[in-house]
């Protein structure tokens, strides 16, 4: 089991900044209906004065471990103690280290005076399968309005990996209260959940099982556990993730070109956006032109940046450097445009 190492305490409340980001992002949550914040805040200070850097050894993280919200899952890491985060968002199964370049990625935001935050979600672990994109959005705002109001935050980048990249494109199609702090997204391994499950004997039958039950009223009834042995799922959620069109049927190959305009040409809104996609990815079927996939993903969030990574799997474990590098670049790049009035 991997081993989480803090070198300061869950603080309790700091004092509130008066920055012109929180002020303004204050006034629009008082006209919005995004969940206002609970639990303890996090001042983090004396962090990023530390010498010895995130990294105490393998696998163990020096930071600050804190509450964005009241359910007992909502808690976030952050390394460092800097003015702009990258927000790591893992995919289906992924908590905290969910991915091998989150160590090295780490040292390189330091350096570069960025802070990286790991958050658990709802959908963290075996949640994924009772909750939603929705409610994975709705907690992604919370983080961000914590970081704006309790550490005075300048704005944020996203980094989505796997299912994290449809949580991206989701929440930055509700126009939340803090949406407009996210100064650019990055898509790591935006795959097509429903095109490998495909691959799969059993999913077909249990599409079938799973709309029946939703047009039965009991959508957020449980499936048969075959379903999906890993996690308890409902039959919306079953639906969402291997149904044609589903909520979460964002980056399948046979999508038309229209088609994935409607589901991402929003991201077009967002001042930048990176595309990393895997040329190798265990999870992508063999018959999909992935060279022709990503140029078209890219071309509809409106000209995003594309990283192909060769030989490339998933997580990236086997091309760490390259992932660490490519998220780096585009952050020393593109990360500051425009944020001195992201409200403009």
């Amino acid at each position: 089991m991997n081993s989480l190492s803090t070198s300061s305490t869950i603080s309790s409340s700091a004092a509130s900044p008066t920055s012109w980001f929180s002020s303004i992002v204050r006034g629009r949550q008082d006209r919005s209906s995004s969940v206002k914040m609970a639990g303890s805040s996090s001042s983090g200070s004396g962090v990023a004065a530390d010498c010895e850097g995130p990294i105490k050894g393998k696998n163990q993280f020096r930071g600050v471990l804190f509450k964005y919200g009241p359910k007992p899952i909502q808690v976030a890491f952050k390394t460092g103690d800097y003015k702009q985060q990258v927000i790591f968002i893992g995919g289906l199964t992924d908590g905290f280290l969910a991915t091998e370049y989150l160590e090295p990625l780490a040292i390189a935001l330091d350096n570069e005076k960025w802070s990286l935050v790991q958050l658990l979600m709802s959908s963290s672990y075996t949640g994924y399968g009772t909750s939603s994109l929705q409610q994975d959005a709705m907690e992604i705002d919370q983080l961000i309005s914590y970081l704006i109001n309790k550490e005075n935050s300048e704005g944020v980048v996203l980094l989505g990996h796997s299912t994290g990249c449809q949580d991206i494109v989701h929440y930055m199609h509700t126009n939340a209260a803090c949406s407009r702090a996210v100064r650019a997204a990055i898509l790591q391994a935006p795959v097509s959940d429903r095109e490998y499950r495909a691959t799969l004997p059993e999913t077909a039958s249990m599409i079938d099982l799973a709309s029946s039950m939703i047009k039965e009223g009991r959508g957020s009834d449980l499936m048969p556990k075959e379903a999906d042995p890993s996690s308890p799922i409902t039959a919306y959620r079953y639906n969402s993730l291997c149904a044609y069109m589903g909520d979460d049927d964002m980056f399948s190959s046979d999508l038309n070109d229209n088609q994935l305009r409607m589901r991402l040409g929003h991201m077009a809104n967002t001042p930048c956006q990176q595309v990393i996609y895997s040329m190798a990815d265990e999870y992508v079927p063999e018959y999909v032109d992935k060279k022709a996939l990503v140029e078209r993903l890219c071309r509809a969030m409106g000209g995003a940046e594309k990283v192909e990574i060769e030989y490339g799997n998933h997580s990236l474990s086997n091309r760490v450097h390259e992932a660490v590098q490519a998220i780096i670049s585009f952050v020393k790049r593109e990360g500051p445009n425009g944020w001195d009035d992201p409200w403009s």
